[in-house]
């Protein structure tokens, strides 16, 4: 893997780590109701269980970014950008929230596609 290969498929785990912490750990706090435009409070209290799911999830994603880097495989990179991206574009399509793809998939297919190319 090249070096422009490598940043971003960092970029992209270092979103995942990011999006751990906002489900795992903030989905109760200013932040993380801000962040996702919960209804309230006791919304996101009630739902934190479901967010700390997701987290790890993200978490999943992220580790396994990080291991393809360490192993310097492909194969591993591609299969868990693939998952990113589809994760995205169902993630923006279901929420109707177009800057999910933005944030999430694009990072994501530009990693894969400088994957695919060198």
């Amino acid at each position: 893997m090249n070096s422009i290969t490598i940043s971003l498929i960092i970029l992209v785990a270092l979103e995942h780590v990011y999006f751990l912490i906002l489900e795992m750990f903030l989905w109760t706090k200013p932040k993380g109701i801000k962040t996702f435009g919960l209804k309230s409070k006791q919304f996101a209290e009630d739902t934190k269980v479901l967010a700390a799911n997701q987290g790890l999830y993200n978490g999943f994603l992220a580790a396994g970014l990080f291991y393809s880097i360490v192993l310097q495989d492909i194969k591993i990179a591609t299969f868990f950008l693939f998952c990113v991206t589809i994760a995205g574009i169902y993630g923006s399509y279901s929420t109707k929230q177009i800057n999910l793809f933005y944030i999430q998939a694009v990072p994501a297919i530009l990693a894969l596609v400088s994957a695919l190319m060198f």
